[in-house]
């Protein structure tokens, strides 16, 4: 009987030896659970201890309420701090907040320090699903004061889309491509800085698809916003368009934390803006056709390769669709890297914008041939000049200063290749991705 108990022991105490050595070799897991329950303590007590500051709460529900109580006309969606600008589904969302909190801050707040964990956790995921990020540096997800006091000390509707589009790009790397497009849609509802991405979504979309399945996923997507902005269409469709879907506004140049150096006269004149459209618009075609397409021969080539498909197609010489299944890492980098250069080129960053972008740092830094000292003085750099309030002359030049070396760094890097085994037929590639 001994002699079992003995050998019982050592067997179970072979199995923790294995155990602890697993942890040891592949410690990112571990350390990402650790990381989440450290971080919902720390918002916990931020929660019970920092003061709630005021900013769009009264006007989000002032807001909500003149629309729960009938009101369909967008120019007549006002609080304090102006009139709507945000689509529907903004609406739609707040109003369930309302519900659930009373319109009460301390119960909204503890609601959206759930949201915070909630994409935090789906943030975390994206990382380990790519494998870029040295385990120890997911911590860096978790040290920002601007990103946790946006989430639930200001209760942001960025906070809402930010996390909808994390959880469309996890739906878009398990190759779920119209779910994704689905809730990517959903979050552009919410606030239109989602738009962002919207290059290089449909890039990847080109990639992968036949044209039918580019053209019923474009679809689904519009339909989103089609059911979700009727009763406004309906009934004041001038009105809500112009509203909720305004690309030519004018932010205040005292709340710009990106170019508080430009002078005022010219930050807030057309020529500025149509610049930095320029800018934008040439960097998108340039990292699309020198990096994003880099192995297929170019931008033009993937264009050129989907039209001769489409034409086999209509001659019905290629009756089949062929869909490719993309890297992960290719899918993630390409969507962080062009969300991050229409960040570059947005005329007028505020505070809250910050989550745009925030959770794409750690892996666009390690994307980037930098040593691993200068990725963390650049991430403290970005972090300080999002904690200097009011923004200056010189945070503003050093913030974009540290855009552009991380730029300069993303385009020295080698571009990864962006598909996984061959060509497929759709019902394989469905098959892959189940």
């Amino acid at each position: 009987m001994a002699a079992k108990s003995a050998a019982a022991m050592r067997k179970n105490s072979h199995r923790s030896d294995h155990f602890f050595q697993k942890l040891m070799k592949h410690p990112k897991l571990p350390f990402a659970f650790a990381l989440l329950f450290a971080d919902s303590i720390l918002v916990t007590l931020i929660i019970a201890y920092v003061p709630y500051t005021k900013i769009d709460w009264d006007a989000y529900m002032s807001q909500v309420t003149g629309f729960l109580e009938g009101e369909r006309d967008y120019s007549n969606l006002k609080g304090d701090t102006g009139p709507l600008v945000y689509p529907a589904g903004f609406l739609y969302i707040y109003s369930a907040i309302q519900y659930v909190t009373g319109g009460q801050v301390y119960p909204a707040q503890i609601l959206f320090g759930f949201l915070y964990m909630l994409d935090l956790a789906i943030v975390v995921f994206i990382y380990l699903k790519t494998d870029v990020v040295p385990w120890w540096a997911l911590s860096l997800l978790s040290l920002s004061k601007r990103v946790h006091s946006i989430f639930v000390l200001r209760l942001f509707n960025d906070c809402l889309a930010t996390t909808l589009l994390h959880a469309a790009l996890v739906s878009i790397i398990c190759q779920k491509w119209h779910l994704g497009l689905v809730i990517f849609s959903g979050a552009v509802s919410i606030k239109m800085n989602v738009l962002l991405y919207a290059p290089p979504l449909l890039l990847l979309m080109v990639k992968a698809m036949d044209i039918v399945g580019v053209i019923s996923a474009l679809a689904g997507a519009a339909l989103v916003q089609i059911v979700i902005g009727l009763p406004f269409v309906l009934s004041h469709p001038a009105s809500y368009i112009s509203k909720a879907f305004d690309l030519g506004r004018v932010f205040i140049h005292f709340w710009s934390v990106n170019f508080k150096f430009v002078p005022e006269e010219i930050f807030v004149s057309k020529a500025f803006a149509l610049s930095l459209l320029v800018a934008h618009l040439s960097l998108l075609l340039i990292f699309a056709h020198y990096r994003w397409c880099r192995h297929e021969g170019g931008l033009f080539a993937v264009v050129h390769s989907k039209i001769i498909q489409l034409k086999l197609r209509v001659a019905r010489r290629d009756p089949s669709p062929t869909n490719r299944v993309l890297q992960t890492d290719h899918i993630v980098t390409t969507m962080f890297v062009g969300n991050f250069i229409g960040i570059i080129c947005a005329r007028s960053l505020h505070y809250q914008f910050y989550s745009w972008y925030f959770y794409s740092l750690p892996y666009l830094l390690w994307k980037a041939p930098f040593i691993t000292l200068l990725r963390l003085l650049l991430f403290a750099a970005v972090e300080f000049c999002w904690n200097v309030f009011p923004s200056n002359s010189y945070s503003s030049i050093l913030l974009l200063c540290v855009h552009l070396i991380i730029l300069g760094g993303l385009w020295i890097s080698s571009p990864e290749y962006p598909y996984v085994g061959k060509t497929t037929d759709k019902s394989s590639s469905e098959k892959k991705a189940r």
